[in-house]
């Protein structure tokens, strides 16, 4: 089993495929896919996902801004960094370097599930500074649940195990088994997207990526810091995600000064993925109201 995605290979038919390249960045080789024109618009996927996470609502915001999309540390093409790189601050630290290293600096950025905590922490420990951030359905809290409190453990156990990423990966070759984890997620996304994800799951790098980065995460204390973001916060909620509860968009925007909820009806985690024209209404009306 080939332990990494190989581009010529798993990238030949990836979504936007013309407006990717690699860059080295914080010791990293990254996959990054930029397009458009205008003010800076970094997306910024979640835990699993990769650029191609992003595949109908880039094309829709290169209209209107320059996006930069990168694959996160351990995940699709971009290379593994060690365990400490694979924390909220590591990446926040990475993607931020990546960003230096464009010479781009993010008006807004957009980020998924995870992505929006590495959003939120870049720019609360002043590595990035936009002047809005749009979480869609983000990982923000710690998990409340005595199953959730015993996640981060069993995930940090899992990821030092050699083989469990192999064995995993193994798993994910089944179309079935990877169509019920999304399934639970509470979206509904096309067969094509279903394909992406499927073969980035047969590949025990990325998996091995996925998996440290849930054991090496601390969202306890990332909640304590959450008052001090100071940009505007925009919390995407879909009513019905599976994976993050849409009151906990509620409870964070008690937490940030300037915040605001938005309600999606109808969509579940990856509602990026199932609704992206909604998606881009907000994020351009979000850039509108900041000028």
């Amino acid at each position: 089993m080939n332990a990494g995605l190989v581009w010529d290979r798993d990238g030949a038919d990836w979504p936007n495929r013309n407006s990717s390249r690699f860059i080295r960045a914080a010791g990293l080789q990254w996959h990054v896919q930029i397009a458009g024109s205008g003010p800076v618009a970094l997306l910024l996927h979640g835990t699993g996902a990769s650029t191609h996470s992003w595949r109908r609502l880039m094309p829709i915001l290169a209209g209107q801004f320059t996006v930069v999309a990168p694959d996160l540390p351990g995940h699709g093409f971009t290379s593994t960094p060690d365990a400490k790189g694979l924390s909220l601050a590591g990446m926040a630290r990475e993607v931020s370097d990546l960003m230096r290293t464009l010479a781009l600096q993010p008006d807004i950025i957009v980020g998924h599930s995870a992505g929006a905590a590495v959003g939120i922490r870049a720019t609360i420990d002043h590595l990035l500074t936009p002047r809005a951030i749009i979480s869609i359905n983000g990982a923000l809290l710690p998990f409340g649940s005595l199953v959730g409190q015993l996640f981060s453990p069993i995930a940090r156990l899992l990821a030092s195990a050699p083989m469990v990423p192999q064995i995993m990966a193994w798993r994910g070759q089944s179309r079935a088994a990877v169509e019920r984890v999304l399934s639970g997620t509470g979206s509904k996304i096309a067969p094509r997207d279903l394909d992406y994800y499927a073969r980035l799951f047969k590949s025990p790098s990325h998996v091995a990526g996925a998996l440290g980065m849930m054991a090496n995460w601390d969202l306890k204390q990332f909640a304590d810091d959450l008052p001090k973001l100071d940009a505007k916060l925009v919390l995407i909620a879909a009513t019905d995600d599976k994976t993050i509860s849409p009151a906990d968009a509620a409870k964070v925007a008690l937490l940030v000064p300037h915040a605001c909820v938005v309600s999606l009806g109808s969509a579940g985690h990856l509602a990026h993925e199932e609704r992206p024209e909604e998606i881009a209404e907000i994020t351009l009306a979000v850039s509108r109201g900041l000028d």
